[in-house]
């Protein structure tokens, strides 16, 4: 295969971006020898992506690139470190929630968990939610961004920016979001499925982490899946679909249409469902049900939703031949018990427990890095050619001039 220039620049800025988003920080000459590149090629994407505003150069390192101490070198300048910049807002990030939309200003450094600064309803119709989006533009100081990152439940047409079914948000599949958003900031939209979101922040934050099956339970249940490192991709854009598998013996009608998917136990509300039909009296409310299991532990009606998961996510983990389950959500607000319990009730189904073991994980949704990530991946990368960096160069000249 034959690589062309201008493919190869940008298979290069996205490995060095994506070293350095690993490491944290690192000198130009340990970032070219970690990704194979020689020193000057490396040295001028570095200075390329520091114009942008992408990268930033820190103090003087105390070690250099094979980590010797600044006052045992012989000679030679000592190594000035570099990180992706993590002051000036670059997108705007937004979730899209069932009952909540959330929106904050973000770097291109995000770590950690999510931090959104603004909340508002999500109301019932793409109309009602362009008002409050609007609204909500009045109260963020900055205007102008690189682009606007959207994490959205349902079956999305990543590529196309199109939601094609939301089983709890119905009026999304029929509405231009990309289009409504472009009336209310003047930036590329990125529409990307909420799991899939959630996935790529995790792998960013333990890039390690090679290959799993990540399920999110809250409003809805929903997984993604990577391999290799890689997010997993079908021909159709829909994948890890945990939620929708059916329970025997389960009556409970979905939002997709069915009657008896997962969903309707293990989301919040069938959970909410279940603990007010097993305990009448009880305030029926997401704190009252996290202190009933805080004091009684894994009461039987959660023991018994806990085994139904477990049977689908064993079987999910013996067809992808994985061993490692990330969970974030909703149960995760739980005792550790709960994560445990689900854990030993999928190894008694999983393969990999027969000559090792698997890894149930707990963690805590990380979007806003998804987000970013993909930001850098899809805006950042594909700015940083010669066109785009004059027009870089000629505002840096004319706010010195």
């Amino acid at each position: 295969m034959v690589v062309i220039p201008s493919k190869m620049g940008r298979l290069n800025k996205r490995a060095l971006l994506d070293r350095l988003q690993m490491l944290g920080t690192a000198s130009r000459a340990s970032l070219a020898k970690s990704v194979g590149l020689s020193q000057p090629t490396a040295g001028k994407i570095v200075d390329q992506l520091i114009t942008m505003g992408v990268v930033e150069e820190l103090g003087v390192s105390e070690l250099d690139a094979n980590g010797v101490p600044s006052r045992l070198r012989p000679m030679g300048r000592p190594a000035r470190m570099l990180r992706l910049n993590r002051t000036p807002p670059r997108f705007l990030g937004i979730q899209l929630g069932v009952s909540h939309t959330s929106l904050a200003a973000l770097p291109l450094a995000v770590s950690g968990d999510d931090r959104w600064k603004l909340h508002i309803q999500t109301p019932n119709s793409a109309k009602a939610w362009q008002k409050q989006l609007q609204k909500a533009a009045a109260k963020i100081k900055q205007k102008q961004f690189w682009g606007v990152l959207v994490s959205v439940p349902g079956i999305v047409d990543e590529k196309n920016g199109r939601v094609l079914f939301s089983p709890n948000l119905h009026w999304t599949e029929g509405a231009d979001l990309v289009g409504l958003l472009q009336t209310i900031w003047n930036a590329p939209v990125i529409l990307l499925q909420e799991e899939r979101t959630s996935a790529l922040g995790h792998q960013a934050v333990h890039p390690t982490n090679e290959g799993f099956l990540l399920v999110d339970f809250g409003e809805g249940v929903g997984g993604t899946i990577v391999i290799g490192g890689k997010l997993y991709t079908n021909p159709l854009p829909f994948s890890g679909e945990v939620g929708h598998t059916l329970v025997r013996g389960n009556q409970r009608t979905c939002g997709c249409g069915a009657i008896g998917c997962l969903e309707t136990l293990v989301s919040t509300r069938g959970l909410l469902r279940t603990f007010a039909e097993n305990s009448p009296g009880s305030p029926n409310t997401w704190p009252a049900l996290l202190e009933h299991i805080s004091e009684r532990g894994v009461v039987p009606w959660l023991a018994k939703t806990l085994d139904a998961a477990a049977i689908i996510l064993a079987g999910a983990l013996n067809v992808l031949g994985l061993r490692r389950l990330i969970v974030t959500g909703s149960l995760t607000e739980m005792p550790p018990s709960v994560i445990r319990f689900l854990g030993a009730a999928i190894s008694r189904g999983a393969m990999w427990c027969r000559f090792g073991k698997i890894e149930v994980e707990g963690a805590p949704r990380r979007r806003m890095a998804g987000l970013v990530s993909v930001g850098i991946d899809r805006l950042v990368v594909p700015m940083a050619d010669t066109e785009t960096l004059g027009k870089f160069r000629s505002r840096a000249k004319s706010r010195t001039g």
